[in-house]
């Protein structure tokens, strides 16, 4: 069984967002991780880029396979994880931790009411 926090919400393409006021913390779940193998190069947009709920943001690629990835909420990035550059394992090692991607001034609150909750999400990976 793969963790699946309930602090959070879910796309169906396994990435999650959390908040924290107006802000959204973005990664992928511990399924994608899984699902993917080692990661070996997270691509992640800069900081004051806008990111658009259910478009492609970036990039992770794996021994397995290379994957877009998409994001849960719509805003402007107000921080990207840099330490992942160096260090993708963390995208493994800790997906809901230090393998966060990137942190979002989220614009359109009513995206983040549109993910999946854990429970929808837990039933799409059994």
């Amino acid at each position: 069984m793969f963790e699946v926090p309930e602090d959070r919400k879910y796309l169906e393409s396994h990435e999650y967002a959390t908040t924290d006021g107006d802000t959204a913390t973005v990664g992928i779940t511990d399924f994608a991780q899984d699902e993917l193998g080692d990661v070996v190069y997270v691509e992640l947009p800069d900081e004051g880029d806008d990111v658009a709920q259910g478009e492609e943001f970036g990039v992770v690629e794996s021994i397995k396979a290379v994957s877009d990835l998409y994001a849960p909420v719509s805003g402007t990035v107000v921080a990207v994880n840099d330490d992942l550059f160096d260090h993708p394992e963390y995208v493994n090692d800790d997906p809901y931790g230090d393998g966060w991607m990137l942190k979002v001034e989220v614009t359109d609150e009513g995206g983040f009411d549109e993910l999946l909750s854990p429970d929808e999400y837990r039933e799409q990976t059994e």
